[in-house]
């Protein structure tokens, strides 16, 4: 099973379709508006003899980042790696941000100490709008990402989801093993 642990965006599909639109660009592929999520923790191919120590120890991390729910503002856009090689466009997180990076730390601690790799990079929540698959249109992207700043709006985060991820020729289709209610009265 490909797995990774996500807030999903299910809420703002119309309003991330409505983000991408200046991205539809020769050389870009966007995706799927319905699938949009925040990755906290990518953990790859998992045997499922190990899906019940993984749930508890997300069930853990999540109980132990002090996070009740709340509300997270999506906006702007962002490229990873930098604006002179762009392989993905996103879009941040105005707020919302430190509850997304407590919870990403309690689940990085949490894997890690199962054995999972730990993370190579800085966390920085967003949720994926496109990949470029080549660098036809680089400077139209880069004019969009710095001259555009869109609201995408808003939800609500009551619950982190373990996703499996199943690559098809259609792009990635994302289901949720298990989901994991944040606190209340936190």
């Amino acid at each position: 099973m490909r797995l990774f642990v996500s807030v999903p965006l299910h809420a703002l599909a119309e309003e991330v379709a409505a983000a991408q639109d200046p991205l539809d660009l020769p050389g870009l592929k966007l995706t799927d508006p319905t699938q949009a999520h925040v990755t906290l923790k990518f953990l790859g191919e998992v045997d499922e003899s190990a899906l019940d120590d993984l749930t508890d120890a997300i069930g853990r991390a999540v109980e132990s980042a002090d996070v009740a729910p709340f509300d997270a503002e999506v906006g702007g856009y962002g490229v990873f790696p930098s604006l002179g090689y762009i392989s993905v466009v996103w879009t941040g997180f105005r707020s919302g941000t430190e509850q997304l990076t407590r919870l990403h730390e309690a689940i990085e601690r949490e894997t890690v100490a199962l054995g999972f790799e730990p993370e190579d990079h800085s966390f920085t929540p967003h949720a994926t709008l496109a990949r470029m698959g080549d660098a036809r249109s680089k400077d139209a992207v880069r004019e969009v990402v710095e001259a555009d700043d869109p609201d995408v709006g808003t939800f609500h985060v009551d619950a982190v989801e373990l996703t499996e991820s199943t690559l098809t020729d259609g792009g990635p289709r994302y289901s949720t093993v298990e989901r994991f209610g944040l606190p209340t009265g936190v």
